[in-house]
């Protein structure tokens, strides 16, 4: 699948990640930008937890922006499947 919109899940608050998605051209793949304050211990983790996101929910040709505040794993997969949802319209639940 391929996100429809641009999207975004979480805050900036300290333990959270906020992720933002915007659609690419078709076949672009994924591009992936992340920064964190514990950059130099879990850069590895979080990019693995972004990842199996994506290959969860089989999207591809999108833009990912993580701007990560110490987020645990858990924190991580619900930001990045919210903020997935939402850019394909099919988030339920809602305000």
């Amino acid at each position: 699948m391929t996100p429809k919109f641009k999207a975004q899940a979480g805050t900036f608050e300290s333990s959270d990640i906020m992720i933002l998605i915007e659609p690419l051209e078709k076949d672009s793949g994924r591009k992936v930008d992340i920064s964190s304050t514990v950059m130099l211990q879990f850069e590895k983790d979080i990019k693995k937890t972004i990842d199996q996101v994506l290959d969860k929910l089989q999207i591809q040709d999108l833009h990912l922006i993580a701007k990560d505040k110490g987020a645990l794993t858990q924190t991580i997969e619900a930001r990045v499947e919210t903020a997935v949802k939402r850019s394909l319209g099919i988030q339920e639940g809602t305000m």
